[in-house]
């Protein structure tokens, strides 16, 4: 499914792709405290190696996501169009 240009998009379409990037923004921010919870027990346990290393990286990906950058495009014009 190709991603439409968000200012070419319809008030409704704009408020359906909010929706499924909210629910998005929840499931990573879970996710991100999740591994960042593997790190500091890692730490805890005084074990430097890849218990460590792979939450590291997947957090690494997580937050420079596209998407994120997406959500905050969407947010601003939905505050533009006075939807939000």
């Amino acid at each position: 499914m190709e991603n439409k240009d968000l200012s070419q998009m319809t008030d409704q379409e704009l408020l359906a792709e909010a929706k499924k990037l909210k629910s998005f923004s929840i499931t990573n921010a879970f996710l991100i405290g999740f591994l960042i919870g593997i790190v500091v027990f890692s730490l805890f346990k005084s074990t430097f190696g890849f218990l460590m290393l792979i939450p590291l990286y997947f957090v690494h990906k997580m937050v420079n996501d596209p998407r994120n950058k997406r959500t905050k495009e969407v947010d601003a014009l939905l505050t533009q169009r006075n939807l939000k």
